[in-house]
């Protein structure tokens, strides 16, 4: 009966981890340019003495739904998006690069141009900074144009977005949603890839798929729960059975 009982404890186990993939891919449907989690089960044979006659449930994040999501023109200057493939290149937590399509640009009180959840965003001569009583437009060649208030015929070339556009295979999503090279380099700017000031680029995530998944995994966990508690009866009646005097 333990085979049985760990057989549906695991596969309980690692049907919530799916479960919580899950919930996070809703908990960012509307975070832009956010690119959806995929994840599978597989089976884990246990081997020791004897046969493998035993299999575990296992649970991986298979990797990420590099899928576009939706362009929506917000006409805000400051939104931008990437036009078909490529990425905005920022400076993550601990100072390395990283990429991201979050286009939800904002310009903090030091002038800074980050992203919504606070990113800096990198240019060509490094963080790009946003002049002050200044209205900016983006190129579609990444270019910044600041233009004075009050003097519209003197613009100026702020800096320019770095874009890059390495081999999807050879990115990887951290910990802290921005993406990575597998082998730790840099990548390469990108003179072809194009942006489109004016418009932002929404999350990837199918809310009515992840809805039937988040149920599905309900009833899933719901199942094992039930196999645990068969489990438990069929132990105290073999118990019973051996103490019956006979």
């Amino acid at each position: 009966m333990d085979r049985q009982l760990y057989i549906a404890m695991t596969g309980a186990k690692h049907t919530l981890e799916a479960q919580r993939h899950n919930n996070h891919n809703l908990a960012n449907a509307n975070t832009p340019g956010f690119r959806a989690d995929l994840d599978s089960f597989y089976q884990a044979p246990m081997y020791g003495p004897g046969f493998a006659t035993r299999a575990y449930a296992e649970e991986l994040r298979a990797g990420t739904d590099f899928s576009g999501g939706p362009v929506m023109t917000t006409g805000r200057p400051l939104d931008v998006a990437i036009q078909d493939q490529g990425w905005f290149v920022v400076q993550a937590g601990d100072g390395s690069e990283a990429y991201t399509r979050r286009g939800d640009f904002q310009v903090t009180a030091g002038g800074l141009l980050t992203t919504g959840d606070g990113r800096m965003v990198m240019g060509e001569n490094g963080p790009i900074t946003i002049p002050p009583d200044t209205k900016v437009e983006v190129g579609d060649d990444g270019v910044i144009t600041a233009i004075p208030d009050g003097a519209p015929e003197a613009p100026m070339q702020v800096d320019r977005l770095r874009l890059v556009n390495p081999p999807l295979e050879m990115l990887y999503k951290h910990e802290d949603g921005l993406f990575r090279m597998h082998d730790g380099q840099v990548a390469a700017d990108d003179a072809a890839v194009r942006v489109k000031g004016g418009a932002l680029e929404g999350s990837n995530v199918n809310m009515a798929q992840a809805l039937v998944q988040m149920i599905d995994h309900a009833r899933q966990f719901e199942t094992h729960v039930k196999m645990m508690t068969a489990a438990e009866r069929n132990e105290e009646t073999s118990a019973q059975l051996l103490r019956h005097p006979g």
